[in-house]
């Protein structure tokens, strides 16, 4: 493994982590799925816009990804991506 396979397979580690251990139950639950089944096959760019969601407030994050209030443009296309996830795994 390089060092730069190495970093890769640490940031998803990391990524993975924060995605399990979120402020409430129905984002750790939504987010972990997510990142199971699609981190791994995201670009560094892609890994980066997931990266700053993540440092969304869990209730914003909820109500987006349940469709209740409409998502800041910039997360819009991940937030389609988990909600579409999370119907497909139900």
């Amino acid at each position: 493994m390089t060092i730069a396979e190495d970093d890769r397979a640490t940031r998803l580690r990391r990524l993975r982590m924060r995605s399990m251990r979120r402020g409430i139950k129905e984002m750790d639950l939504i987010l972990i799925r997510f990142a199971d089944n699609r981190l791994s096959a995201m670009s560094d760019a892609e890994l980066d816009g997931y990266e700053a969601l993540l440092e969304e407030n869990d209730q914003d994050l909820y109500a987006w990804v349940s469709g209740q209030t409409e998502p800041p443009e910039r997360h819009a296309a991940l937030i389609r991506q988990i909600s579409d996830e999370f119907r497909l795994e139900r």
